[in-house]
């Protein structure tokens, strides 16, 4: 069963890198339609950018936050041998809530809403450490 966590560890790649392709659509789109000149890439700096380069870019950082913690934590369970239903659980509820903090974010971007399913995707990760040090005790 602890090897079933490399499927919503896949599933978090898999997000990572749609919202990737959206961020990199957003620029290209602002580069042609003109309003980023392709230099502000370089620093990312000295110009006002669209919304969308904006909130796709931070939504993108966000991948590679509270998300790192997931996935040490999954390569732990899978290192460890360890079987745990609980663990399977909360880590399909952290994608479920990170799918739906990036909807949110690249769509009607609710502040509220984001954090909610922020901070659910956070208690997730919480859950997963605390359970595996039970289990390891």
């Amino acid at each position: 069963m602890h090897t079933l966590l490399l499927y919503p560890m896949f599933a978090m790649v898999l997000l990572t890198f749609i919202i990737a392709c959206v961020a990199v659509k957003a620029r290209f789109a602002g580069v042609k339609t003109g309003e980023i000149s392709p230099k502000y890439f370089r620093l990312m700096d000295g110009q006002s950018v669209p919304d969308l380069v904006t909130k796709t870019t931070r939504n993108f950082n966000n991948q590679f936050e509270i998300p790192t913690l997931f996935y040490v934590v999954c390569t732990l369970y899978i290192c460890f041998g360890i079987n745990s239903f609980v663990a399977l659980i909360f880590a399909w509820l952290f994608i479920v809530f990170r799918v739906a903090h990036a909807f949110i974010h690249l769509t009607y971007n609710h502040i509220l809403h984001r954090m909610l399913t922020f901070w659910a995707s956070f208690l997730c990760v919480m859950v997963l450490w605390i359970n595996l040090l039970v289990q390891k005790i």
